[in-house]
């Protein structure tokens, strides 16, 4: 495939014979930037637009936490055989049926992100996830209507996943395109806290709602309850969503006023969206993303929300104590995920990112161990060894991937590649530790299988570029302040000579 015109090499011939014309050319691809092109943040307004996109994702990952942390139970629920390892696959894979279909969520939504704006369409998946999840609390049970209660879970969990597919990749752009360039790490780093925050509200339901009723209880009535507060949490979510402005960079690109760079000066020239030209163009970050968010989703995945389950399921431990650990660790690791974020932007995105997979090569073994004597300050000491990998990770990951790609095609290349990468690594994982467990025998597989994880995320890190403290690709910079964009704008001027 021919350079695109912007990365292609003059004739160091040409340049010599002809140097006023290259310099005019040069000049036209990388105008000198003025001070209306550079955005200057209102902190109210990225503010506002952080807790509408957390609160989106914390309403995404609590219906998925929910459904991780009840599948024993929807198991027995919805799959009756008898034998409980066959219930317990076939709730997980209903589970992973969700992340089957992200991927066509994230093609649908991510290009439309880009033609429409950010705003809509995350008001448009907080619809859809909420109506997914509250559905799911009104199906009845498999005793009431036979083969017709899987086949409706199956049906709104596949609406949940289409949803989902559009939900990371614009939140976490919507957090980027608001924050100013210098704290990027910071704001993206309350995405994730709403993360945790939907995990802890999930477990702490959950827990409250298995230590009030006793099994009976829980099969005919109590799981329902989780999924139905999923309602009202979706209606305050769209309130805020739509309260918000688009963000400045897509203002910018929509307007054709940023002419920082090539990319946003030729905008409207090009065919936003066009899934054809995010693989063609960006098929090496596309790769490089799949990479990094499978290293990281398997993480995830395995400690909040497999864990519980192999706690209970492996060493026998009741539901209860398996959550009650898990919470104090995610509450733990919610305190921290701020200051890991300030810390990306002042040493880097790599640094950290590369400390969490690292964590999780070197860790994973020795946490396992520990956890698999049973003992609770064993368990606690394990499962935060792990939490402090994942963290590094947390922290960092939502503003290093929507720096990956340019601004006209960001919110529909992450989300393909953050949901083909979601698919086939994160939804799966509790599934595929289950199966491992069970062909191999021995419950040291999630160990191995986090290993495994964390050398792919090893080298992946290694190849990436460092992003923090710069604008995003496509974009002018972003600054707190008019001194900040006053002295941009002077340090492009030439020092006078005499």
């Amino acid at each position: 495939m021919a350079a695109p015109e912007s990365q292609q090499v003059a004739d160091p011939e040409a340049v010599k014979r002809h140097p006023i014309l290259f310099r005019a050319v040069r000049q036209r691809r990388n105008p000198r930037l003025r001070r209306t092109d550079i955005t200057v943040t209102d902190e109210q307004a990225v503010k506002r637009a952080v807790k509408a996109a957390s609160l989106g994702n914390a309403m995404e990952w609590f219906d998925f936490g929910i459904y991780s942390y009840l599948a024993v139970t929807l198991g027995h629920v919805f799959f009756p055989s008898g034998n409980d390892t066959t219930q317990l696959l076939s709730s997980f894979a209903t589970f992973a049926v969700a992340f089957l279909v992200r991927p066509l969520g994230g093609m649908f939504f991510g290009p439309m992100g880009d033609r429409l704006g950010r705003k809509r369409i995350l008001a448009l998946t907080m619809i859809m996830m909420a109506v997914g999840t509250f559905a799911i609390g009104l199906i009845p049970s498999h005793d009431t209507i036979g083969v017709w209660a899987p086949v409706l879970l199956i049906l709104f969990r596949v609406l949940q996943g289409f949803s989902t597919g559009g939900e990371y990749g614009g939140a976490s752009t919507f957090i980027a395109e608001y924050a100013p360039d210098k704290r990027r790490g910071y704001f993206g780093s309350f995405l994730e806290i709403g993360t945790l925050a939907g995990y802890v509200g999930a477990a702490g339901l959950v827990t409250a709602l298995y230590t009030v009723l006793d099994d009976p209880q829980m099969e005919a009535w109590g799981w329902r309850v989780p999924f139905l507060v999923a309602g009202p949490l979706g209606l305050v979510g769209l309130y805020l969503r739509l309260r918000l402005d688009e963000t400045p960079a897509f203002q910018k690109l929509e307007g054709g006023t940023a002419r920082a760079t090539e990319a946003a000066d030729r905008v409207e020239t090009t065919t936003k969206g066009d899934l054809a030209k995010i693989f063609r163009q960006y098929w090496p970050t596309l790769i490089l993303c799949i990479c990094l968010v499978g290293a990281y989703n398997i993480a995830d995945y395995m400690l909040l929300s497999y864990m519980p389950t192999y706690l209970s399921d492996e060493l026998g431990y009741s539901e209860t104590h398996g959550l009650l650990i898990l919470l104090a660790v995610m509450v733990l690791l919610m305190l921290l995920i701020s200051q890991v974020g300030k810390l990306s932007d002042r040493f880097g995105r790599k640094p950290l990112l590369m400390a969490g997979m690292v964590g999780f090569f070197v860790l994973s073994l020795p946490s396992f161990l520990l956890i698999r004597q049973g003992a609770i300050p064993a368990i606690t000491l394990g499962m935060l060894m792990l939490g402090l990998s994942l963290v590094c990770l947390l922290g960092t990951m939502s503003a290093a991937l929507p720096a990956l790609f340019p601004t006209q095609v960001r919110y529909g290349s992450l989300s393909v590649g953050y949901n083909l990468s979601a698919s086939i690594f994160g939804g799966t994982t509790p599934l595929v530790i289950t199966a491992l467990i069970s062909w191999s025998g021995t419950n040291l597989m999630p160990a191995y299988y986090a290993m495994a994880a964390g050398l792919v995320g090893i080298i992946a890190v290694a190849c990436m570029k460092e992003t923090a403290r710069k604008p995003l690709d496509g974009s002018p910079p972003s600054v707190e302040t008019q001194e900040e964009a006053a002295q941009l704008c002077a340090a492009q001027s030439p020092d006078p000579k005499f």
